[in-house]
């Protein structure tokens, strides 16, 4: 994978803010075993989780959105549970394209990339530096998966 990552990593953090779960209508893919073991996490068949929580786009099929006050909200994005944070109400089985964020390649082509990044994502230079294997592997991850990541 050709990426521009510093030698210490790069600084990331999240905040809980939600930011990366909404915005303009998007794309969150998923895997026939995601939607499984999301099925399975609220008791539904694989067919009635996709009639439920899913719709079909131009890329396939892709989880819901939910239209806010913030943007279109992926329909398992919680805003309530904790106050003034918004987090993943199915955090264990979220799908890859949410593990790897922010380690999407787009967002590690180069430097400019990345501090563009910061506008969407309060999170971009914040906290610890995440090692660069650590990086790799995510968005290695993420690129191998289908090579496209859209939201």
């Amino acid at each position: 994978m050709s990426a521009w990552i510093p030698e210490e990593g790069l600084r990331f953090e999240c905040t809980a803010c939600g930011a990366c779960c909404t915005g303009p209508p998007g794309y969150v893919s998923y895997t026939k075993q995601e939607g499984a073991a999301l099925a399975e996490r609220f008791g539904l068949s694989e067919t009635e989780f996709e009639e439920r929580y899913t719709h079909e786009t131009p890329a396939g099929r892709s989880l819901k959105e939910v239209e806010t006050e913030h943007g279109f909200d992926c329909v398992f994005l919680d805003r309530e549970t904790v106050p003034g944070k918004a987090v993943c109400s199915v955090y264990e089985e979220r799908p890859l394209q949410c593990r790897t964020f922010p380690w999407w390649p787009e967002h590690l082509r180069s430097e400019r990339a990345w501090n563009g990044l910061e506008r969407e994502c309060e999170g971009v230079h914040r906290g610890d530096f995440v090692p660069i294997e650590e990086i790799r592997i995510n968005a290695g991850k993420q690129k191998s998966r289908d090579g496209s990541v859209n939201r």
